[in-house]
C-alpha cells in the first residue's frame, strides 16, 4: 500500500464548519461545497521540513530541526488559538487521552502545536498553553509542550508536508480544517496519523512506542506493539492474530520446557535418594 493516499474527511470536517454556518437555512449541499477542500493526504515516512521556522509561546524563534531532539517522539497538532470549536475539541481529546496513559510529556514524548493563523501571536499561544498544561494530570515541564505561531509561508509549508488541507472562510473569518494529530519520530519523520477528536489511549501509546522504534517505553509496551498492528481501514491499532499465535506457541514451548524440566529434575532427585538409601542399606548389611 502506498504511503501517500487521500483520505476524505467530510464527517470530520463537519465539526470544523462554524456553528453559525451550519445553522443557516440553505440546504446542506450548498454549505457543503467547501468541504471538498478539507482533507488529509497521508505522507507517512516523509520528513517534516527541518528548515521551517516558528515562534514559541515565549516569543523565541526556533526551527523544526531545533525542536527535534533525536530522542523522543513528538505529537504534532495544527490548530489556531482563537478557533471557536474544532481545535479545542481536538486538543481536549488529545489531553484526555494523554491523561489516561502512564507516560509523562517531557519524559517519554514531546508535543508541538502550531497555529495556522498567521495573525496570532505568542501571547495567545502562551495563554492556550497554560490552559492545557493545567488540565494535564501529570504536570510536565513547560518546555515539553510548545505552542507556536508562524508566518503563513511557514505554517502552510508544514501543513502541506503533513497533508493537512484547510481553507480560510473570509465571509465568516474562520478556518475550516480536519481533525487529526500526527506522531513524529525523534528525527521528525511522519510515523502515524491519528484521526478524530477522541483518540484511544491505547492507540496514542502504541503510536508513540512505534515512532520511537521501541526505544521508548517498557518491555511490556514493546510486547503490546508486537501484538497490535495499525489498520489503515479502521484507522486504529488492532490485534495482530499471527503474532499472538506465535507468542502463544512460544509461551506453550516455554511452559512445556519448564514442566518437563521440573519433572526430570524431580525424577533425578528421587533416583539419587533411592540410590543413596540402597547404598546405605548395603553398607549396614555388611
Amino acid at each position: 500500500m502506498s504511503n501517500k493516499y487521500k483520505i476524505t474527511v467530510s464527517a470530520i470536517a463537519l465539526f470544523a464548519m462554524p456553528m453559525t454556518q451550519l445553522a443557516q437555512s440553505q440546504p446542506y449541499t450548498k454549505a457543503d461545497a467547501n468541504l471538498s477542500r478539507i482533507s488529509i493526504v497521508e505522507h507517512t515516512g516523509d520528513f517534516t521540513p527541518s528548515e521551517l521556522s516558528f515562534i514559541d509561546d515565549k516569543g523565541r524563534p526556533f526551527t523544526m530541526a531545533d525542536f527535534m531532539d533525536g530522542e523522543k517522539p513528538t505529537i504534532l497538532t495544527l490548530a489556531y488559538y482563537e478557533c471557536p470549536m474544532l481545535c479545542n475539541l481536538v486538543l481536549n481529546g488529545l489531553t484526555e487521552s494523554m491523561n489516561q496513559i502512564d507516560w509523562t510529556p517531557g519524559e517519554e514524548y514531546r508535543l508541538l502545536t502550531v497555529s495556522i493563523n498567521p495573525r496570532e501571536n505568542s501571547e495567545l499561544a502562551a495563554a492556550k498553553k497554560e490552559n492545557y498544561l493545567s488540565s494535564l494530570e501529570k504536570r510536565p515541564v513547560p518546555e515539553s509542550w510548545v505552542f507556536a505561531t508562524a508566518e503563513e509561508t511557514q505554517s502552510k509549508a508544514l501543513a502541506v508536508a503533513v497533508g493537512f488541507n484547510y481553507f480560510y472562510d473570509e465571509k465568516l473569518g474562520e478556518y475550516a480544517h480536519p481533525a487529526v494529530s500526527y506522531v513524529l519520530t525523534p528525527d521528525g519523520k511522519i510515523s502515524r496519523y491519528l484521526y478524530g477528536i477522541q483518540i484511544k489511549p491505547r492507540d496514542l501509546k502504541l503510536a508513540l512506542v512505534e515512532a520511537s522504534d521501541g526505544k521508548t517505553g517498557s518491555a511490556f509496551d514493546r510486547l503490546l506493539l508486537y501484538c497490535y498492528r495499525y489498520d489503515p481501514n479502521s484507522n486504529e491499532y488492532v490485534m495482530f492474530a499471527s503474532n499472538i499465535m506465535r507468542l502463544g506457541g512460544v509461551a506453550m514451548v516455554i511452559f512445556l520446557g519448564v514442566f518437563i524440566g521440573g519433572f526430570w529434575i524431580r525424577e533425578r532427585r528421587k533416583k539419587k535418594v533411592a540410590l543413596a538409601s540402597e547404598n546405605q542399606s548395603v553398607a549396614l548389611g555388611k
